[in-house]
């Protein structure tokens, strides 16, 4: 592995650090001022910029109780980390889901340009409590 494949590796490793721990900020400061972030089954247009990503990462992590994640496979390349990794999501009501990611991260001078998360939306659906859903239709703009 390149020097530069092996730093994305090590970047995105933190950012998943940073991530579980749920400092949004501090998920922010990895991501280029013209970074996005898009959950892919959604169908929107993503989060873009700093900001925006905290933003949305906060609509829908905040209000869970309990975040865990589970890291698989990473694969780098000299501007390309893919991830494979497991969310666990534990709300207050006592809804729990284990959720399958396929991550895939572009990356420009050690920031995230390009964030498209993969994962199976009816999963997450069908095992999130209702006002949640409802708290995450409201929007982070």
């Amino acid at each position: 592995m390149s020097d530069r494949a092996t730093e994305n590796r090590k970047l995105i490793e933190g950012y998943w650090d940073v991530l579980e721990r749920r400092d949004f900020e501090g998920c922010a400061a990895y991501f280029a001022e013209d970074g996005v972030y898009t959950d892919v089954p959604v169908g929107e247009v993503g989060a873009t910029g700093p900001a925006e990503v905290a933003a949305r990462l906060r609509l829908g992590l905040e209000p869970i109780e309990r975040y865990v994640h589970h890291l698989g496979n990473i694969v780098a390349s000299e501007s390309v980390v893919m991830t494979e990794h497991v969310e666990e999501w534990f709300w207050h009501s006592g809804e729990h889901v284990a959720l399958p990611f396929v991550s895939v991260m572009e990356l420009r001078d050690g920031k995230i340009t390009r964030w498209w998360d993969y994962f199976n939306l009816a999963t997450l659906l069908d095992g999130a409590p209702q006002w949640w859903l409802d708290h995450i239709a409201s929007g982070y703009r």
